[in-house]
């Protein structure tokens, strides 16, 4: 997992954070060629979800030689900021361990125009 950006900046709270992406790459050995199970979770610092979802990912049968298989998918969710704070992703493949991908909220300063 690989975050472009981890720290938004917004007018005022609660927030909405329009069309943020979620970009995977899954990868797996040729012998994981099938469907797997994919949870997401947006969760606060207090761990609650604010947003999730299941899912599938299919590993494709890969060309002669090739050890590796790898799924990818760009997820797009309008992301709810109640607060400023510290907020993750969770993914899950087949109830494995999680992976988290931080992202943190604060508050915009407010520059005054001095004449």
């Amino acid at each position: 997992m690989l975050g472009i950006f981890q720290h938004v900046w917004v007018a005022q709270f609660p927030a909405v954070h329009p069309r943020t992406h979620l970009v995977l790459r899954v990868k797996g050995r040729r012998t994981e060629i099938g469907m797997h199970t994919m949870r997401i979770r947006f969760v606060d610092e207090a761990g609650t979800e604010l947003l999730g979802g299941d899912g599938t990912v299919q590993f494709g049968e890969p060309p002669a030689g090739v050890v590796e298989v790898e799924a990818g998918a760009v997820l797009v969710f309008d992301v709810p900021l109640p607060a400023a704070g510290t907020y993750a992703f969770e993914i899950a493949l087949d109830g494995g361990d999680i992976i988290r991908v931080p992202l943190a909220a604060t508050l915009a300063q407010q520059f005054e125009s001095r004449a």
